[in-house]
């Protein structure tokens, strides 16, 4: 508490508008009371600054979702509430994405200018939220029903706060001194009937003399969303038209098999010629599979698979959060605050069974055994082999269709903070101290299936023969091997029966299922430990008023792993072979801040205020690191704010980063050496280890049409324990304007800028080409430690890449909010009006001469993100209509009826001409219309994207497994609340 003049207290015409609305009470009570001259008001700490203040607008931009905000919203949690936001890019980990892999899968993480969700600190009371071993925050596991409010700052904050915060800072704030219980139901699904979510909670709180205790207890459910089911992920490439898929928009790798076979010819160079791909006929009933007769050629027409159809297009989440608030005065000056929250939350993903390529993996490369039953080329065919070939193994293609692959995540959040507070007195100065605790851990559990052992495959396609019983065996007569799927045993598989096709020992057979398919495990856990105290006050008087101080120390300790099972480990399952991650670091830290009011009451200077802060933080791994930050405001006048900072901020190495183990991945890349498309074809470089004609592999044995294929077979990733942090600088400056011609009228203009130094990125297969083949730098081109080829084709066989510093990223633009409010004889209504503008994105991943690359329109990556807000309230009725609009964005030309701009020629591309396609911009429009009951209840009906609009198919797969951006709307969703106050 401290008494101020009331001019140097809250301002409300510069407040955003539910803010001054919620605090308009305790001023009116004050007025009321005679205190006009000078009132007691409670300084509160705002995000972004550690010292205690009457004055809610600072230097820094700080957005507020109070709790009314979030109820008038048709959002269930606090996930998509943020997401929602203008100043959040796309998605970290979309649920839309239902290949993604690793501990983080299931979570939701946010990510402010598009920087990165691990360059976003996300806060809960002004504390760490617990991460993820790469530094991800998930946000998901806050039950939206403990919210009181959210501060975004949209500003860099490592000097108050530490590592991470180079994006921006969410805090999320919990309700605290609720009095009395309330209980709320929500429950909504997609006009197409599916993706339900169901959310119960309960709050109840009580306060006394001595403090107070706020519980509550959450249960949610989003059911998942079949790709099936809607016209832009039912096949892999739609038109927009709710048509037939594109050419290319299925795969060859299909549940109907297919085999090839050396046909005993020769071509010129002596090389052998195989025929072209064979699959069982399916239009017969009784064909035997182990007849060559009874195949015929693999036609794209009609053997493609489609693994959209088997696949989720939105993941399903189930949470389960308990949550306990309490504050308790020890004395009249000392007190105790803790938080305590509980949160288990699982999420499922599906997709397309395996595509299982024999010849892809070294167990079962020897493909269907020469002399397995099941041959219809082999030792034991049961018809006649074509003229001229002689009894052979054959590779084969099988997609595992009967056994979709799933992934179901669990995460079981521990988080506890306790501090001791209190106030005291030395003069005319007052201070507040607090000293505590905090703990956070998160153990994760990752069940996978659908994916083959290759070690059981390489058995089970290996030689077998029909014993006694009739029953078909692995082994020989002479070596049977015992039939089961325990240790010792086995069962035969024949991968050439297709889906749907009766036949024994297809992939429909239990037994085979249970021998092939193991269930995959990962274990994860993190923690975070901090002990911290601060104090904050007022040092000395001024005449424009009181300096204020506040310094801090911090203890924090992270340490985690992730450990996959002896499947992943040793690399005999199809699912990406993995290796441990595992260890920590430690750090302390000191701060110190100050406010120094410098002018006041004078022509052009009703106030100028001054911040300057400065965080020392010492690292056990890579050593200390010092950073400051300059503010201002300036009001020339009394409607008017001018705003101002300069900031320094760092993001050090996460435990992954450092400490992660070798992980598989079938990545995406362009080979320079490629004679279709590639930049060095046919250099000195090039012809030196590859042959004339050399063209990029794809997917099951075809050629690369184009740059950006994925490989054939997995690359290798992993850490780096050299990291070192990247360094940031960010600027902000702008202006708050309240005219006094239109009372309730707030804007803001504010202009920032983040450059970001020493990023931490991972390296790139193309990259890495690049930089052997175009740019000539010979320790790219070491084979024993990043890349190898084959000698005779060329092909890479071995490619391993990690993180390294390198490069930089810097991001520019602009936010513009509006808000107004008024009151008439019709009711009351509010107009919210937010903007980012995105003038500039530019990333830059190597530190060779060069333009950067240019993300800012492309993809994910919107210029303009705008959200209007008008919301209206009459008696026992209100409303609230909103809209959320997205600009357009640009992509390459993958069709050529989708190829607006085929001359395309910009800075973006460096001059270069590259044909783009532009997507249009997109709103969604969302309505909700509410009742408060007589008997102390709301209940409020609404519905999200009430127009059912779709965007354009974006074929790079923005964010998203398919192609459509995975940050829109995917339907109409229709809600219902109820709320009881007790």
């Amino acid at each position: 508490m401290n008494h101020r003049n009331l001019r140097t207290a809250v301002r409300f015409g510069l407040l955003p508008a539910g803010i001054a609305i919620a605090l308009a009470p305790a001023f009116a009570s004050a007025q009321e009371g005679g205190q006009q001259d000078a009132t007691t008001l409670d300084k509160i700490e705002v995000t972004g600054s550690r010292i205690r203040q009457v004055d809610l607008e600072t230097a820094a931009p700080v957005l507020q979702l109070t709790r009314e905000d979030i109820e008038g919203q048709g959002f269930s949690s606090v996930a998509d509430i943020l997401q929602n936001i203008t100043a959040a890019g796309s998605p970290a980990i979309s649920r839309t994405s239902p290949l993604s892999s690793g501990e983080a899968v299931g979570g939701q993480y946010i990510d402010l200018r598009n920087l990165g969700a691990n360059r976003t600190l996300i806060l809960v009371n002004g504390k760490r939220l617990g991460i993820t071993n790469d530094g991800l925050q998930d946000v998901a596991q806050i039950p939206a029903s403990m919210v009181e409010r959210i501060e975004i700052l949209k500003d860099g904050a490592s000097t108050i706060y530490g590592s991470d915060a180079i994006a921006g800072v969410v805090n999320i704030i919990t309700r605290k001194n609720f009095e009395g219980a309330e209980a709320n139901a929500y429950y909504g699904q997609y006009d197409q009937g599916d993706g339900t979510r169901q959310v119960y909670d309960f709050v109840m709180g009580f306060t006394g003399d001595r403090g107070s205790l706020t519980a509550g207890v959450e249960y949610s459910k989003e059911d998942p969303v079949w790709a099936r089911d809607r016209w832009f992920s039912e096949v892999r490439f739609p038109t927009g038209e709710k048509s037939a898929p594109r050419p290319g928009g299925t795969s060859a790798i299909s549940q109907y098999g297919r085999f090839t076979y050396d046909t005993g010819r020769v071509n010129a160079a002596g090389n052998p010629i195989f025929s072209g791909p064979l699959t069982l006929r399916r239009d017969v009933a009784g064909l035997n599979p182990a007849d060559f007769a009874s195949y015929r050629a693999f036609s794209s027409a009609t053997d493609n698979s489609n693994p959209n159809q088997a696949s989720t297009v939105y993941s399903g989440i189930e949470r389960r959060s308990v949550f306990l608030n309490g504050h308790f005065d020890i004395t009249d000056s000392i007190g105790f605050d803790t938080d305590v929250l509980y949160t288990d939350r699982d999420s499922f993903a599906q997709n397309a069974g395996y595509p299982m390529q024999s010849a892809a993996f070294d167990l079962s490369s020897g493909g269907l055994s020469i002399d397995s039953y099941f041959n219809p080329l082999g030792n034991q065919a049961t018809g006649a082999l074509p003229a001229g070939v002689s009894p052979q193994a054959i590779q084969y293609i099988r997609r595992g269709w009967e056994v979709p692959r799933e992934v179901n995540n669990s995460l079981t959040t521990w988080r506890f903070t306790g501090a001791f507070s209190g106030s005291f007195q030395t003069g005319d100065h007052y201070w507040d101290w607090d000293a505590g605790y905090l703990y956070n851990q998160n153990e994760g559990k990752q069940i996978s299936t659908g994916n083959l052992n290759t070690q059981a495959v390489g058995l089970a396609t290996g030689p077998s023969f029909l014993n006694s019983q009739g029953v078909v065996q692995c082994g020989t007569a002479a070596n049977p091997i015992p039939l089961g799927f325990g240790p010792g045993a086995c069962t035969p598989w024949n991968p050439l029966v297709p889906q749907g096709y009766a036949a024994p020992n297809s992939l429909a057979d239990p037994n085979v299922q249970a021998f092939l398919y193991l269930p995959g495990q990962a274990l994860s856990e993190t923690e975070t430990k901090s002990y911290f105290a601060n104090i904050t006050g007022t040092l000395f008087a001024l005449p424009a008023g009181d300096v204020g101080v506040a310094v801090g120390y911090e203890y924090r300790n992270e340490s985690g792993f992730f450990s996959p099972d002896a499947l992943a480990q040793t690399g005999i399952s199809t699912d990406l072979a993995s290796g441990p991650t595992g260890g920590g670091y430690s750090l302390d830290e000191v701060y110190a801040e100050l406010s120094i009011p410098v002018l006041a009451d004078l022509p052009f200077a009703k106030e100028l205020n001054i911040s300057l802060a400065s965080r020392y933080s010492d690292y056990n791994t890579f050593g200390d690191t010092t950073n400051s930050k300059f503010g201002f405001t300036w009001k020339p006048l009394d409607q008017l704010l001018v705003r101002g900072t300069w900031s320094e901020g760092f993001r050090a190495p996460t435990v992954a980063d450092l400490y992660g183990g070798v992980s598989q991945s079938f990545e995406d890349y362009t080979d320079p050496c490629d004679t279709l498309f590639g930049s060095a074809a046919g250099s000195a470089a090039c012809l030196a280890d590859v042959p004339a004609g050399y063209r990029q592999p794809a997917q099951a044995g075809g050629l690369a049409p184009g740059p950006g294929t994925q490989s054939p077979i997995p690359f290798l990733s992993g850490s780096n324990p050299n990291l070192t942090p990247e360094t940031s600088t960010s600027k902000t400056l702008g202006f708050v304007w309240s005219p006094t011609f239109a009372e309730g009228l707030n804007m803001s203009l504010d202009w920032w800028n983040i450059r970001i130094e020493n990023t931490i990125v991972a390296d790139t297969p193309t990259d890495m080409l690049n930089d052997c083949y175009i740019r000539g730098i010979s320790s790219r081109c070491e084979s024993a430690t990043t890349f190898q080829r084959d000698p005779a084709t060329g092909e890479l066989t071995f490619l391993a890449f990690g993180g390294r510093n390198a490069g930089f990223q810097e991001t520019e633009g602009f936010d513009f909010d509006l808000n107004y409010s008024m009151s008439t004889d019709y009711g009351k209504f509010g107009l919210s009006w937010l903007n980012t503008y995105v003038s500039s994105l530019e990333l830059k991943t190597d530190n060779l001469e060069g333009a950067p690359q240019q993300l800012n329109g492309f993809g994910g990556n919107f210029r303009l993100r705008s959200n209007m807000n008008l919301t209206w309230e009459k008696g026992s009725w209100g409303a609230t209509w909103g809209v959320r609009y997205y600009s357009g964005t640009k992509e390459e030309c993958f069709f050529a009826d989708r190829c607006s701009l085929p001359d395309y020629a910009a800075p973006d591309t460096d001059g270069t001409i590259t044909p783009m396609n532009e997507l249009g911009a997109n709103t969604f429009h969302d309505v909700q219309v509410r009742w408060n009951a007589p008997w102390n209840a709301t209940v409020a009906l609404g519905a999200n994207n009430v127009f059912e609009h779709y965007a354009a198919p974006a074929y790079a797969q923005p964010n998203s497994g398919f192609s459509y951006y995975g940050g829109f709307d995917i339907g109409r969703f229709m809600y219902l609340k109820y709320q009881q106050r007790f």
